[in-house]
């Protein structure tokens, strides 16, 4: 049975190459022809042997998930629609800018970890992805969009970021995605810095310990709440690391981080979290932690239960924390019009409603 190549980091790259026969340094020359240059054909990648070429001929392939639907949305978000087999598609969304291009990477088929404001955590949980599965989306997206800006020299890696926010819990999926991460900073591969790599989570404090010590990117993590109380009720992984717990776990992140400071993403949800008391809570939890806000227009979805904040509302929430002296945005909603932006993210999953539980469990531990 063939391997797929994209599964491989450069460490195990070594070893296959060393598995049928080949040298080491052919496993650089294969991470620049798949990675760096997008070649999914062995017989292309004239710099290798014929020899080696008929050998990966039948011993292996390179498949990222197939493309079964494409949208772009007015402000040129576009969003890929991948099957990854069994009935199963997972989403991924590419945000243009003009000075970077952003891709959102999923990491899962749903998403077990059931934040109630969220369309992926809506549809259930099927199954982890694949290395392939999530270095695949990137793969696609550079090889796509390359090849639409052919003659354009400085824009034939449009994808600069990596935001692993699409759907699922990405520390949930710990090993498959950290090697996907070690192939983003390949040099031999895509070559980006560890600034350009966000992990968002929503708070898997274990494996936020991990990752620091791992492969540590940058971090933001969905906050959400100002307290435990109303954050046990948005995003329940709160009742197994409650926000003591989890922000001593930033502050332990940040001694290895690529940046001095933490993320915390906040949806706004009208009447539930956005009054001006939640706002000064949040103050004072910005006292134990270096961080920056991120304010996130709620994105609406069928039976959702919740409604946007009103603009003069965001502004009057975000007012209080600057005033304080907190570095605070508000996020852009982009690709809304195809469903593309934050918490609307939904693909196509076929929920094993047994795993579900499961699955929060062993991420809990």
């Amino acid at each position: 049975m063939s391997v797929n190549l994209l599964d491989f980091d450069a460490k195990a790259l070594v070893g296959f190459c060393a598995e049928i026969g080949e040298k080491p340094f052919r496993a650089r020359q294969l991470l620049r022809w798949i990675h760096r240059l997008g070649e999914a054909d062995f017989a292309g990648m004239s710099d290798l042997a014929k020899g080696l070429r008929d050998k990966l001929s039948v011993t292996a392939v390179i498949e990222p998930p197939r493309l079964i639907g494409a949208h772009t949305a007015a402000d040129g978000t576009r969003k890929w629609l991948l099957s990854v087999g069994a009935g199963n598609g997972i989403e991924t969304v590419f945000i243009p800018e003009t000075s970077r291009g952003t891709l959102c990477v999923s990491s899962q088929v749903g998403c077990a970890l059931a934040c109630t404001f969220c369309s992926t955590g809506r549809q259930g949980f099927n199954r982890n992805l694949t290395v392939a599965e999530i270095i695949g989306q990137l793969w696609w997206a550079n090889k796509t969009l390359a090849e639409e800006f052919e003659g354009e020299p400085a824009r034939d890696r449009a994808v600069t970021n990596v935001v692993m926010m699409g759907m699922g819990e990405p520390l949930a999926n710990f090993e498959n995605v950290v090697t996907a991460l070690d192939l983003m900073l390949d040099d031999n591969a895509y070559g980006l810095s560890r600034r350009r790599v966000t992990v968002s989570t929503s708070g898997l404090v274990p494996a936020m310990d991990r990752l620091r010590e791992r492969c540590p990117v940058a971090l933001a993590v969905s906050l959400h709440a100002p307290n435990d109380a109303l954050r046990d009720q948005l995003v329940p992984i709160n009742r197994k690391y409650p926000i003591k717990e989890l922000l001593a776990a930033c502050n332990r992140y940040l001694q290895a981080a690529p940046r001095d400071f933490i993320t915390f993403e906040y949806v706004m949800l009208d009447g539930v979290n956005d009054s001006m008391a939640h706002a000064h809570e949040l103050v004072k939890l910005a006292a134990d932690v270096p961080c920056k806000f991120n304010l996130i227009p709620f994105n609406a979805f069928p039976d959702s239960g919740y409604k946007r904040s009103s603009p003069d509302a965001v502004c009057r929430f975000r007012d209080v924390l600057m005033r304080a002296g907190l570095v605070t945005t508000v996020r852009k909603t982009r690709g809304d019009d195809i469903d593309a932006a934050c918490g609307q993210l939904a693909g196509k999953v076929l929920d094993k409603t047994r795993r579900t539980s499961r699955a929060l469990m062993n991420a809990a531990r």
